[in-house]
């Protein structure tokens, strides 16, 4: 049977799992003040330090650089330690990073060379937090589970989009911009208090002989020689190259192009993140309807064309396409990522799986600043609008990949490695 068949019986189980909900407590604040941030920060370099297309565009890629400095290496670390007490410092970490930008602007010393320093070292903590996140939460909840719980924090990290979209236009209506990080420094902190409040406490990891060159090679080769995870690999980077381009320039073309006061460009934001919401709402029922091999290849050729309305947007009535496009968008990416999320947490082996989601987002997370400097580039070299248009109809080669993959032979993917004794498919080599 696919991960996606949960039973009644599990349906609904975690509402009582207490350190599922503290857990979950703690990402849905942490996620409400990340959106927040979302939106406060390329206003801030946009409005309060008049950024120019190319400094916007280089904000949103160094966000995502240190998954290229130390992608490869955090799988490996993470599956040496305990991963709650390393989420723990890394959302510490990422409170005193933000916290310092209002600060800053209190004394009137922020610049944007702090924007980029802030979100170098916010990036580094998130990518040892999310390779955590991924490995721990099958330790914490029976894998049956899995695929539910993916689905509820997936669900409210889309509500909380909503929510701090909006929260972060209204902030920065009532305050200057840079004073609205405030509430994600603060919901770093919750986070970390819900992760000290769990009381589930992770095995002992086994020691074994440590070499991180080895190590971070095994990672790699198990994703390599497994078609499923190589084709889950290259189909999303290509997504994230393309559409984190359009993403690093949004804020600038609904504020320069289209001509939105700030405030409502967060509205706006957060209003699309509904297609998000309605993703994970509807990604189980659809995979256990069509299939959940299905619904991660169809359903992006089905959604991902929309993303052209968007190129049309302009003032007044002409903001619907940018309602729709984003929608339809958004829920097919959530689709995606519920279904591939439980899979992949199931399929790999608990000793390997912060290696594998490590090497994975290396990929699929590298593509992200390359793909956000051009967009940046674009904007200036060929206009704003015209630079979205090439991003958005580049970001349908992903689901072309997908459509030709193995992915299309199959109605359902698979619960484990397709070879016993294995981890991902390839035999265990250290």
């Amino acid at each position: 049977m696919g991960r996606s068949a949960v039973t009644g019986r599990t349906r609904g189980r975690l509402l009582r799992h207490r350190d599922f909900v503290k857990f979950w407590t703690g990402q849905t604040v942490s996620d409400l003040g990340t959106s927040v941030t979302g939106v406060v920060l390329p206003l801030v370099a946009v409005v309060y330090l008049q950024a120019t297309p190319f400094e916007v565009g280089a904000l949103a890629a160094v966000e995502w650089v240190p998954w290229l400095l130390i992608g490869l290496p955090a799988g490996v670390w993470v599956d040496r330690s305990r991963r709650r007490p390393l989420m723990m410092w890394c959302d510490l970490v990422r409170a005193a990073a933000i916290g310092s930008l209002p600060v800053a602007a209190a004394f009137g010393t922020l610049y944007l060379a702090h924007l980029y320093l802030a979100a170098v070292v916010t990036g580094i903590a998130t990518v040892l937090f999310q390779v955590g996140y991924q490995a721990y939460l099958p330790s914490l909840i029976p894998t049956d589970d899995l695929a539910e719980g993916n689905a509820k924090l997936q669900g409210s990290q889309t509500v909380m989009q909503v929510g701090g979209s909006g929260l972060g236009g209204l902030l920065v209506q009532v305050f200057r911009a840079p004073f609205a990080l405030i509430a994600d420094a603060a919901s770093y902190v919750v986070s970390a208090i819900s992760l000290a409040l769990i009381t589930h406490r992770e095995p002992p990891r086994e020691p074994a002989e440590r070499n991180l060159r080895r190590e971070m090679a095994d990672g790699a080769r198990y994703v390599r020689a497994d078609p499923l995870l190589r084709v889950m690999t290259i189909a999303p980077a290509l997504a994230n190259f393309f559409f984190t381009g359009f993403s690093g320039i949004e804020v600038l073309f609904l504020v320069r192009s289209v001509h939105l006061e700030p405030g409502y460009v967060g509205l706006l934001v957060g209003v699309v993140a509904l297609g998000a919401v309605l993703g994970a709402a509807v990604a189980r029922p659809v995979g256990r309807r069509f299939g959940t091999s299905r619904a991660v290849w169809l359903g992006s050729l089905i959604t991902t064309p929309f993303g052209l309305l968007i190129a049309l947007t302009t003032r007044g009535p002409g903001i619907a396409f940018f309602v729709v496009g984003n929608v339809v968008l958004f829920a097919g990416i959530l689709v995606y990522n519920v279904t591939i999320g439980a899979f992949r947490q199931a399929y790999c082996a608990p000793e390997i799986l912060g290696r594998v989601v490590a090497t994975m987002r290396f990929v699929l997370f590298g593509a992200i600043p390359v793909g956000a400097l051009l967009g940046g580039a674009l904007a200036s070299w060929i206009g704003i609008r015209e630079a979205v248009w090439v991003l958005l109809a580049g970001n349908m080669s992903s689901a072309v990949v997908l459509a030709v993959s193995p992915l299309r032979r199959m109605r359902d993917l698979p619960d484990v490695a397709p070879v016993p004794g294995t981890a991902c498919g390839v035999p265990h080599t250290g």
